[in-house]
């Protein structure tokens, strides 16, 4: 069975490499600095079923990432290197009568020692390289996977998406920043029918976070009775933001289902000169529910714009919080869950604002987001609540009773993915958390740089580089640097 994996990749690598002799040209896509990719070749409109086959678009995309993570413990200080190759091929059809589909597949390999494998499953910045559950149970160093496989239909500016597909709303993202995206099975509708308005209401039954092989539960942490094998947390949702009570086991005995769907509702509205208002739900049922709301208002000032913004967002306690508590770590934190207003309920809100300062190619970004001191913000699907505002690489500040502040300046244009002059990005990340919950204030500082190559333009490199400094390391917390590599080429 090994043997039949490794062939496959090699096969698939081979096919990749013999399809870019005969791409049609660099320009057909673009990688954006969050990791979506842009297409700019014109869907065809064709007349009959074959046609809808043959005349379809094939992209191709070759990567590596390469990370290395310098920590100390108590026998001194460690640098965890990982390298990673992967690559994705994905079929676009053209569009006959309203219909089109989509298939993408993807595989990348690992590199890394493993003794010290510990070090990877506890810091777990190279994690979605591999599949960790994989890896426990079958020695495994690759993922091979199918990541989208969907059947679309357009009826004027209404568009309805069926089957594995990639899902763009601020509570779910595909998230592509490592070597394979995170992927929903469900429906998705995109309207534009009302004017100055987007719309996207989706209904999810399964999720395949970056480093899983196969689909999974939405809410539902593993356990011991959810499977046999190894490491059976994670067989299930172990994202960084998942709540760890909700397990197999907690909702069984409750009485909850442990398939509940996830129900996104996000909208987008420009009616107003200069306002831009977004609303965001989601729900899963008998569990939780969140809802935000944005608005981000542009005054323009000759050469400069500043733009200045606010955040609310609630949760909705709906069952869940009797199951798993007010805090993330559940039942399988090793930190007792204290100082919460009620350990039972997961009711939370969250204020955010930032002041945006933009003039020619350069934007200054200055926020404040503070998630009050009732219960652990609950979203794992990869869409970050503090996104735009004090969102920084490998930092989650979504704890109960945290407060935090970024500086935030960057030079380059980000709107296409096509970076001809390069990006730069820092950031001063500044982290007020609560003690009483296990948190330790720290500063984290934050570099990067995106660019794609003048002489080969469909060649693109990123350079990342955090470094997080503790201020009293009074929980066996550790200062870190955190370096990354990317390479991608598009074909």
């Amino acid at each position: 069975m090994k043997l039949f994996h490794l062939t496959s990749i090699i096969f698939f690598l081979s096919t990749i490499f013999t399809t870019i002799t005969s791409a049609q040209t660099p320009e057909q896509s673009s990688l954006k600095g969050n990791g979506e990719l842009f297409y700019t070749i014109p869907q065809k409109q064709v007349n009959s079923p074959l046609d809808m086959l043959t005349q379809g678009e094939v992209y191709g995309r070759i990567r590596s990432n390469t990370f290395l993570f310098v920590s100390s413990n108590l026998d001194g200080e460690y640098a965890t290197p990982v390298s990673a190759i992967g690559t994705s091929l994905l079929y676009k059809s053209a569009s006959y009568s309203g219909f089109d589909f989509n298939v993408g597949v993807y595989a990348t390999y690992s590199f890394f020692n493993e003794d010290d494998f510990s070090k990877y499953v506890r810091r777990q910045k190279a994690k979605d390289t591999f599949s960790r559950y994989n890896y426990a149970n079958k020695n495994e160093k690759y993922i091979f996977v199918l990541g989208k496989a969907n059947l679309s239909y357009t009826y004027f500016k209404t568009k309805v998406i069926l089957g594995r597909q990639l899902v763009e709303t601020f509570y779910t993202r595909s998230n592509d920043t490592k070597m394979i995206p995170n992927s929903f099975d469900g429906v998705v509708l995109h309207s534009h029918n009302i004017k100055d308005t987007k719309i996207t209401l989706a209904y999810l039954v399964r999720q395949k976070l970056r480093d899983h092989t196969q689909a999974h539960s939405i809410l539902m942490y593993g356990d011991v009775n959810t499977t046999s094998s190894l490491k059976p947390e994670w067989s299930q949702n172990d994202d960084s933001a998942m709540h760890k009570g909700l397990t197999y086991t907690a909702l069984k005995a409750s009485g909850k289902t442990t398939d509940a769907p996830l129900i996104v509702l996000d909208t987008l509205n420009k009616s107003i000169k200069n306002l831009k208002l977004n609303f965001a739900a989601y729900r899963v049922p008998n569990l939780i529910s969140q809802i935000m709301l944005e608005a981000n208002y542009n005054i323009p000032m000759g050469y400069v714009t500043i733009t200045p913004a606010f955040r609310y967002l609630q949760q909705f306690d709906n069952g869940a919080g009797v199951v798993g508590g007010a805090s993330l770590g559940g039942e399988a934190s090793s930190i007792t869950p204290s100082g919460y207003t009620n350990p039972d309920s997961l009711d939370s809100k969250m204020i955010a604002v930032k002041l945006v300062t933009q003039f020619a190619d350069i934007k200054i970004n200055l926020a404040y987001t503070d998630i009050l001191n009732e219960a652990d913000l609950v979203t794992p699907w990869r869409g970050f609540p503090t996104s735009g505002y004090t969102r920084s690489m490998g930092i989650y500040n979504w704890k109960a009773n945290t407060k935090s502040y970024r500086a935030f300046i960057s030079k380059g244009s980000n709107k296409s993915g096509d970076y001809k002059d390069a990006l730069y990005i820092f950031s001063l990340l500044y982290l007020d958390e609560d003690t009483n919950k296990g948190q330790e204030d720290s500063m984290y500082y934050y570099a990067g740089i995106v660019k794609n190559l003048q002489s080969y333009p469909e060649l693109q490199y990123r350079v990342r580089l955090g470094y997080r400094d503790f201020y009293n390391d009074a929980y066996s917390s550790k200062d870190y640097l955190d370096t990354r590599l990317e390479f991608n080429y598009l074909f």
